[in-house]
C-alpha cells in the first residue's frame, strides 16, 4: 500500500484544514507583527514581539483589529489623576515614608515626563481630585467611571493615577463599570516624587515619574484593549478583578496569587504572558459589556453594602449592627473556605430574613469558596473580600431585588473562566463560559 492510498476523504479534510489553520496564523502573526513594531508618528508606543503573544489573543479578531488599526499619528493618551503618594511631597529627598500624599497636578506630573513622553503618545490631562485613595468615597467612584468613559470617546487609552492603598478597588470599580474596551491602566507609586515643595527636586528612587511613563506607553500601545483595567507597577501590569496589595511598604507590593501578572513592560517592548478570560468576548461587544452601566443610575441608587470579618469566636453583633442600620449586602472574609463563627451564623440568618444578601469569600487571600446555590448566601469563588464588596453592591443596584440574578451575576461577571468543557458548554475551547 502506498502513503497516498492512507489518506481517507476523512484525512485529505484534516490535512486541509491544518494547513489552513497555519496560513490564517502567520497571516495574523504578520499583521499583529507589523501594528505592534511599526512606529507611530515619532516613535513607539510599545513595541511587541510576534512570541510574545498568547495564541487566544492571535486568534481574537477584534483584538487584532485594534492592534492593527493605529490610529492616524500618534496614540492619544489621556491621564486622570486622582492623587495618591505618586503625586505626594516627602520631607527630604531620602524620605521614603514621611511625605504628603496628593499635592503635585497630575499636569506637572505629565509635563516632567517631556520631551520623553511625547515621541510616545499625545497626552492631555484631567485632574480629577488631588488626596489619598482611602479618603474617595463611592460616589465619587461613580464620577470617575463617567470621566474616564467621556474620556475614552475621544482618546485611545486612558491612565488614572491613585494612591496605592485602595487601588486594586480603584481598579476593579473601573473593570466592572466602565464600557468601553479601550485601554484603561491604573498607576501610583510607593515613593513620593518630590521632595520639600511640589516643583522640589526628586526623591531618590522615586518610581512614580518611570511608572507613569510606562502606564502611558502600555495604554497608548492598545494592547490592553479589551482586557478590562488593568493595574501597572514596577513594570507589570495585571488584571484588576486578580491583583492585591501584599505589603506596606515594598516597591513590588502588588501580586497576583496563583494567577501571575498578565505582562511585563522591558523598555519599548510589551510581553503579554496571559489575558484574562474576559478577553474572549472581545468579538461580542453585548458579552463583554457589564450590565453596569452608571450613565443608567445615580450614585445615591448604589446601596450600602460592607465587609464582615472571621475569627476564633467572632461576635454576631457586627452582622446585626450593619442590618439594622439598613446595610443592603455584606461580605463575610471568612475562615479557610469561607467559615464563619456560630454567632455569625446565627446573626446571618436573622439578617437574612430582613432582605439583606450575603457574599461568602475568604480571608485567606486565595483560593475558592464554594456552595451558595440557593438563597440569599451567595458564594465568591475566589474574589478578594474588597473586590467581592464592589460586585455585589453594583449587582444588587441593578438586580431590581431579584437575588438569583445577583448570584448569576456573581458567577459570571465576577468569576469568568476559559471554558474548558467545551463539548458539553456548547462553545468553543478557549472560549468564555457562558451565563448561567
Amino acid at each position: 500500500m502506498t502513503h497516498l492510498e492512507h489518506l481517507t476523504p476523512r484525512r485529505i479534510v484534516a490535512v486541509f484544514l491544518v494547513l489552513a489553520l497555519c496560513v490564517a496564523s502567520a497571516a495574523a502573526t504578520w499583521a499583529l507583527g507589523r501594528s505592534t513594531s511599526d512606529p507611530v508618528g515619532a516613535a513607539p508606543a510599545g513595541r511587541v514581539a510576534t512570541a510574545d503573544l498568547t495564541p487566544d489573543l492571535a486568534s481574537n479578531v477584534a483584538y487584532q483589529q485594534a492592534l492593527v488599526a493605529a490610529p492616524s499619528g500618534k496614540p492619544k493618551v489621556t491621564v486622570i489623576g486622582t492623587g495618591g503618594t505618586i503625586a505626594g511631597v516627602a520631607t527630604n529627598r531620602g524620605s521614603f515614608t514621611n511625605y504628603r500624599a496628593g499635592q503635585i497636578p497630575i499636569a506637572d506630573l505629565v509635563d516632567d515626563l517631556r520631551p520623553e513622553i511625547d515621541a510616545v503618545a499625545e497626552v492631555d490631562t484631567i485632574q480629577f481630585g488631588n488626596k489619598g485613595s482611602g479618603g474617595y468615597t463611592i460616589a465619587e467612584f461613580h464620577a470617575l467611571t463617567l470621566a474616564v468613559e467621556k474620556a475614552l470617546e475621544t482618546s485611545d487609552g486612558v491612565v488614572v493615577t491613585s494612591g496605592t492603598d485602595t487601588m486594586e478597588e480603584f481598579a476593579y470599580w473601573l473593570d466592572l463599570t466602565v464600557q468601553s474596551r479601550k485601554p484603561v491602566v491604573m498607576t501610583g507609586a510607593m515613593r513620593p516624587t518630590a521632595a520639600g515643595t511640589v516643583d522640589g527636586p526628586g526623591v531618590i528612587g522615586a518610581d512614580g515619574p518611570a511608572n507613569l511613563y510606562n502606564a502611558i506607553t502600555l495604554a497608548g500601545s492598545r494592547v490592553t484593549t479589551c482586557f478590562g483595567a488593568v493595574l501597572m507597577l514596577g513594570d507589570e501590569f495585571h488584571a484588576a478583578r486578580d491583583v492585591t496589595k501584599t505589603s506596606s511598604y515594598r516597591m513590588d507590593t502588588f501580586q497576583t496569587r496563583e494567577l501571575g501578572v498578565l505582562g511585563w513592560i522591558d523598555g519599548t517592548n510589551i510581553k503579554v504572558g496571559r489575558a484574562p478570560a474576559r478577553v474572549a468576548t472581545c468579538d461580542n461587544p453585548q458579552r463583554w459589556n457589564t450590565p453596569f452601566d452608571l450613565s443608567k443610575i445615580a450614585a445615591t441608587d448604589l446601596p450600602r453594602t460592607e465587609i464582615i470579618y472571621g475569627y476564633q469566636q467572632a461576635g454576631g453583633e457586627g452582622i446585626t449592627g450593619f442590618a439594622d442600620a439598613g446595610v443592603k449586602g455584606i461580605v463575610t472574609a471568612g475562615t479557610g473556605a469561607g467559615g464563619i463563627s456560630s454567632a455569625q451564623s446565627a446573626a446571618r440568618t436573622a439578617a437574612v430574613a430582613k432582605g439583606v444578601v450575603f457574599l461568602s469569600t475568604t480571608r485567606t487571600g486565595s483560593g475558592s469558596v464554594y456552595g451558595g446555590t440557593t438563597g440569599s448566601v451567595i458564594a465568591g469563588d475566589d474574589l478578594l473580600p474588597q473586590k467581592a464588596r464592589l460586585l455585589l453592591m453594583l449587582s444588587l443596584a441593578y438586580a431590581g431585588g431579584d437575588v438569583a440574578k445577583v448570584r448569576t451575576w456573581v458567577s459570571t461577571i465576577g468569576n469568568p473562566e476559559w471554558d474548558t468543557l467545551a463539548s458539553s458548554a456548547g462553545t468553543p475551547p478557549g472560549q468564555l463560559k457562558p451565563a448561567a
